[in-house]
């Protein structure tokens, strides 16, 4: 297995493209489809004597465009399969159309998020400017569904469906000892690890709320996720961002703690101001906001407010958000695992 690292000036920084070069060749995940990551990944399969019409197969964690952009041209390069989970299958065909072009769509949710007119403004703008070429060609997809085997460059990976950032974001567990030229954990024997798309991220917290509005009660999908992936105690995850996470449980149980505290601080901000909207909490939560941030923040508060609107603790006041029950059991709220008294989160 090889790594090949991509420039991304758009979404969450570098991304990652794995390359499966065994019996058949196949990438998971593409990057995004924009000239010079293009370049970047060519030069990248390049080094090991490959090029676009070389790949087999496309196992695709999501829909992003930052993940699935460049699915299309590899596929139209050499007849590559591209696999995709169903919920998201929509969104690498073309069949459905994404939030950053579809107008309609931008403004119901800025509607229900409460999103001021100059806002909504700055975030139309920056989707004009980068949607042009995000998106890349559609592709013939192959769909799954939780549990499916997918064969990758002689490796066969288990589709293992992790929703909330996206409503068909899937990793891909399969055993590191099948997998030719893979660097092995210092000290473990592994047998089991994740390529985790963005479910699971070395530095930050994934989005949810705000990277795909399609999702029905998404903290509450992706708390269950992080809850499944401590379950599975992966002896390694390979992300869509940056570096290989050596301890997967316990990041994901560390970002669980970290949605524990931030709906402490919504609570705490329900609570000082009154009803509020969620493009309110979000200046209480983060501030001013610029690019992708200013689709993310209001996401992310109204994920909260939505979830805390499920549990009966706050309820809805027009587009803003009363708080009814002050003193909720917070933790009740989120699923238990057995790593949640080795992590002391934080809302960062």
């Amino acid at each position: 297995m090889k790594r090949i690292q991509l420039g991304n000036t758009v979404f969450e920084g570098e991304n990652d493209v794995y390359l499966l070069d065994g019996e058949t060749t196949a990438l998971v995940d593409t990057g995004v489809a924009l000239p010079d990551v293009r370049k970047e990944l060519e030069d990248g399969l390049a080094e090991y004597g490959l090029a676009f019409a070389d790949i087999d197969a496309i196992a695709l964690t999501h829909w992003h465009p930052d993940h699935a952009g460049l699915a299309g041209e590899i596929q139209a390069a050499g007849d590559a399969n591209v696999y995709v989970h169903e919920a998201d299958a929509p969104l690498v065909d073309g069949s459905e159309t994404a939030l950053f072009l579809d107008h309609e769509l931008q403004r119901e949710t800025f509607d229900r998020w409460g999103m001021p007119e100059t806002d909504r403004e700055r975030l139309t703008g920056f989707f004009d400017a980068v949607s042009t070429d995000l998106g890349g060609h559609p592709a013939d997809v192959t769909t799954f569904s939780a549990g499916d085997a997918i064969d990758a460059g002689g490796v066969a990976l288990e589709a293992v469906h992790l929703p909330g950032h996206t409503a068909g974001l899937t990793g891909f567990a399969f055993d590191p000892r099948d997998v030719p030229d893979h660097e092995p954990i210092d000290g473990a024997d592994a047998t089991e690890e994740l390529f985790s798309g963005d479910a699971l991220l070395p530095r930050y917290t994934p989005n949810v709320g705000g990277a795909d509005v399609r999702v029905d009660a998404p903290l509450a999908a992706y708390a269950e996720s992080l809850a499944r992936i401590v379950d599975r105690d992966f002896d390694a995850a390979h992300p869509g961002h940056r570096e290989r996470i050596d301890d997967p449980s316990l990041r994901a149980a560390t970002i669980l703690d970290h949605h524990r505290h931030r709906t402490r601080r919504v609570l705490d901000i329900l609570a000082d101001e009154g009803a509020a909207t969620a493009w309110e909490v979000s200046t209480a939560l983060f501030g001013d906001l610029s690019g992708i941030h200013v689709l993310h923040g209001p996401g992310e508060a109204f994920a909260h407010l939505d979830h805390l609107a499920d549990a009966g603790v706050v309820e809805p006041d027009g587009t803003a958000y009363r708080l009814v029950e002050p003193e909720p059991d917070v933790d009740a709220l989120f699923p238990t695992t057995p790593l949640d008294d080795a992590v002391d989160g934080s809302d960062g």
